[in-house]
């Protein structure tokens, strides 16, 4: 491999316009149809077992999920907006193949302890918030303070300039 082979910075601004499989309208823009282009992909041999090796490696499913579909999409199959759409049955279909072929496997989502800090965290927050509320002065506690009303000159009513950048007449 050629390390000058690669594009050059700003060469996508140069070329022509809907040169790009993504930058046309998508081949199909039904999520049953896309769904089931997808599904006839994975039962395929050849695809079915990479999909397993890569899962055997330690490639969790939502992350093999989220490259299928994007594929699609980078190929102008069908658009982001079915990907969202049939991304949860594809994760199924792969998952219940995994199970099926008795692979240990990631789905890809927060782990049990990650979700159970998160539980703490919130639990910790609430306590914090009633914390917060006992030290406040309630309403009825603050002295009230009479309202008086000056005229002041033109000098007095500037503002007072302060900081860095403030130009200080002192």
């Amino acid at each position: 491999m050629n390390m000058f082979d690669k594009p050059i910075p700003g060469q996508s601004l140069t070329s022509t316009p809907r040169n790009a499989p993504y930058e046309n309208p998508p081949e199909i823009n039904d999520p049953e149809e896309a769904l089931q282009v997808h599904l006839q992909r994975l039962t395929e041999p050849k695809k079915m077992d990479a999909v397993i090796r890569m899962l055997d490696i330690g490639v969790d499913i939502q992350t093999m999920t989220e490259g299928i579909l994007r594929s699609a999409v980078l190929n102008g199959i069908h658009s982001v907006d079915v990907s969202l759409i049939i991304a949860p049955v594809i994760h199924e279909y792969i998952k219940l193949t995994a199970d099926q072929v008795g692979i240990k496997y990631k789905e890809g989502f927060d782990d049990e302890e990650e979700s159970e800090s998160g539980i703490n965290y919130s639990v910790a927050s609430i306590k914090s918030r009633e914390t917060l509320q006992d030290l406040e002065m309630l309403p009825e506690d603050v002295p009230e303070q009479e309202e008086e009303t000056t005229i002041l000159d033109d000098e007095e009513t500037k503002p007072m300039l302060k900081g860095l950048m403030s130009r200080g007449e002192e």
